[in-house]
């Protein structure tokens, strides 16, 4: 799974993950519009995933409509997924508390490592992912990066109004792409 720094995992093992899991306990996640936790929040439940904040400085409160939870344990059903959007030394409780209460993953978000908190999870039988966004994740594997223009140097607000990025000496030139021509 490790090759020097970098961490990788088979695409398979990941969109099995996001195609198993339901519910997710976001743990860490702020009720700031501005930081990644609301953005991943939102794309996700926009995906169907019903997600339960956790974070005891909002506690009682909501965010994006649902209730934020202190902790784990006070969550109303046992979430298929724990999302850690927590500093990689703060991830070793969190990962124990996931196995008390039986979650099926632990998902560490980018930057996030904790070797021998994943080796714990996956000694107690949790699929582990290190150092990975499941927003980023869900729109490479489920096709939805492709449909906003990455990396067919196609750029689109609208639906068929795109506009094909050629190379000009000096730069980029926008011109009419096939699709928008039809």
């Amino acid at each position: 799974m490790q090759n020097n720094d970098q961490i990788v995992y088979d695409d398979a093992y990941i969109r099995g993950i996001l195609e198993r899991v339901k519910t997710i306990a976001m743990v860490g996640a702020s009720a700031n519009d501005m930081r990644p936790s609301y953005f991943a929040m939102l794309y996700l439940q926009n995906k169907g995933y019903r997600i339960y904040p956790v974070n005891p400085r909002y506690a009682g409160q909501q965010i994006l409509g649902e209730k934020v939870h202190p902790d784990l344990a006070s969550l109303p059903e046992v979430p298929d997924m724990v999302q850690i959007f927590r500093r990689s030394e703060e991830v070793p409780p969190i990962v124990e508390e996931a196995i008390r209460i039986g979650a099926k993953v632990i998902w560490m978000q980018l930057g996030v490592r904790h070797g021998p908190a994943a080796e714990k999870a996956r000694a107690a039988g949790l699929e582990v992912v290190m150092d990975r966004c499941p927003k980023i994740e869900y729109g490479r594997l489920f096709g939805e990066i492709g449909w906003l223009g990455v990396n067919r140097r196609v750029i689109s607000a609208k639906r068929g109004g795109a506009m094909q990025l050629r190379r000009k000496k000096g730069g980029l030139v926008a011109g009419k792409s096939e699709r928008s021509s039809e």
